[in-house]
């Protein structure tokens, strides 16, 4: 635990890694309430483990206040999902919940690796820069909208992906929910036959992957613009179901250079940036 500069804070163990930043008149109590919270956090989430990498089952839910989290983000989904598909933006959502609580603040984040949590007072909104391609990259994210939540995933991330997308941001009502669908929208945007996509079981790359034994995306080459645009669109075709069904406030999907959008990013002039997604 250590302030990177004057704002923000960074809080690290083992594999999560948090960059927290807050305004406010309780700025420093929050952060220290950032801080406490953060010490349990990897242990909660080891004791669960067995559970988490398995999707749900009736009756079987896990106990923790963060694997509730994740049980809860994967919840609504159909597809093949563990909770460990929001375990990032579950973390990111927690910290942020305890970070909060009782404080007297204007703007908050938390951002787990690009899997951001966000919490804002009556009137207030905060601007985050999610990529570099022209104009939609800088999203806002207001007071008086739904969205709480940031994740993106993708082939090359901190996990594994079923699919061939460079990245999929989302925006959803909380991070955990975002970054459970962009994980299966991120796996929709796909070619199974594709003689150019090399895959392996993803237990071969990590033993205990909660994927066992499914192909994951290891490299992917030979691509025309018409192989894009077709995994591009499969992949729209599910974000735009959960736009329909209220899972998700908007999508950007990028593949090769190319962009699909489902839904509206609000876009603004920057005010206060959060780190990168």
């Amino acid at each position: 635990m250590r302030m990177l500069d004057a704002k923000r804070l960074h809080l690290q163990h083992g594999p999560i890694d948090l960059i927290v930043e807050v305004w406010g008149r309780d700025r420093e109590a929050a952060l220290r309430q950032a801080a406490v919270r953060f010490e349990t956090v990897l242990a909660e989430l080891v004791d669960e483990l067995a559970i988490l990498r398995q999707p749900l089952r009736k009756g079987q839910g896990p106990s923790g206040a963060i694997a509730r989290r994740m049980a809860d983000a994967v919840a609504p989904f159909d597809s093949f999902i563990t909770p460990m598909a929001a375990v990032a933006g579950a973390v990111a959502d927690e910290v942020c919940a305890a970070m909060v609580a009782g404080m007297r603040l204007d703007r908050a984040y938390v951002n787990n690796g690009g899997d951001i949590a966000v919490w804002l007072a009556e009137g207030q909104q905060l601007t985050a820069l999610i990529h570099d391609r022209g104009d939609a990259g800088r999203v806002v994210l207001r007071h008086r909208d739904r969205a709480r939540g940031i994740a993106t995933s993708g082939r090359g991330g901190r996990s594994h992906s079923l699919g061939i997308a460079d990245a999929v941001t989302v925006l959803a009502g909380s991070s955990a929910a975002a970054d459970a669908a962009a994980t299966l929208i991120a796996n929709a945007v796909d070619l199974p036959l594709h003689p150019g996509i090399d895959r392996v079981p993803a237990s071969d790359l990590s033993p205990d992957s909660d994927l066992g034994t499914r192909l994951v995306t290891r490299h992917v080459a030979g691509l025309t613009a018409g192989d894009v645009a077709q995994a591009l669109d499969a992949g729209r075709r599910v974000a735009d179901r959960m736009l329909k069904q209220g899972l998700i406030e908007a999508a950007t999907l990028f593949l090769n250079g190319e962009t699909r959008l489902s839904g509206a990013f609000p876009q603004t002039e920057p005010r206060e940036m959060a780190n990168h997604a």
